[in-house]
């Protein structure tokens, strides 16, 4: 469910006696208005239609709020992303531009949840169950860098996939942000996010010596290749629509 600012105070209140997700509701109502760092524990009571005191009753403050909202989302961002690269089906490329579109689309469409996980300053390292929500979500990354890496031209020392996913993950990281809260909220910017995305890939593998204006070697012709329009670019994010 996305969170946006039309929705109602008295549809985010405290109405049905579960507690704990209606502050977790009211917060991620709160983070949608005025971001992940714009409201206190005690406007999350407010929110919620509670006392002060009440939030005490389940989270120990503010930030241990944010965690379980934080944690929520990188659940759902892990589900959507393993939905996406599917095992790598039909082949590596087209998955990995899967995941590509599914990481920005998670960002669009779920923006509250995002800031949570990844501009509220929570120390993911001190939460054990939010860290390993979000390696379980960098896995799906790792393990698309780890496909991409095998694809190493013969005789190119092959790039540790680590570090590969790491910039993968934060070029999408940051074309989400730039769209989402950047440029994109005051001038209308020349491409698409996905066109952004998938054009700093293509540099990034180019510059590794990866063969991007080629079919990939995992996937096997079953016709003549299609013929490109003038001027299209190829990549491993595919030809733009």
């Amino acid at each position: 469910m996305s969170w946006r600012k039309e929705q109602s105070r008295s549809e985010r209140g405290y109405h049905h006696g579960n507690l704990k997700e209606a502050l977790l509701q009211a917060a991620l109502g709160l983070i949608a208005e005025k971001g992940a760092a714009g409201f206190t524990f005690a406007d999350a009571a407010r929110m919620a239609g509670v006392s002060p005191a009440a939030p005490y009753r389940h989270f120990r403050d503010r930030d241990e709020l944010l965690s379980s909202i934080a944690q929520r989302g990188f659940e759902q961002f892990e589900a959507l992303l393993t939905q996406a690269w599917d095992d790598g089906r039909p082949d590596t490329v087209s998955a990995f531009e899967r995941v590509g579109k599914a990481y920005l689309a998670f960002a669009r469409n779920e923006p509250a949840f995002y800031s949570a996980m990844f501009e509220s300053g929570i120390p993911v390292d001190l939460n054990p169950t939010l860290m390993a929500a979000s390696e379980r979500a960098f896995a799906i990354i790792r393990a698309a860098a780890e496909r991409l890496a095998a694809m190493a031209p013969p005789g190119m020392p092959r790039p540790p996939a680590m570090m590969m996913a790491l910039h993968i993950w934060s070029m999408a990281h940051g074309v989400a942000s730039l769209f989402g809260r950047g440029d994109a909220a005051r001038r209308k910017l020349p491409m698409s996010p996905e066109d952004l995305l998938e054009a700093e890939v293509l540099i990034y593998l180019r510059g590794l010596g990866f063969p991007t204006d080629h079919r990939p070697s995992d996937q096997k012709p079953s016709g003549p290749p299609p013929v490109p329009p003038a001027g299209a670019p190829s990549g491993p994010w595919g030809t733009p629509k």
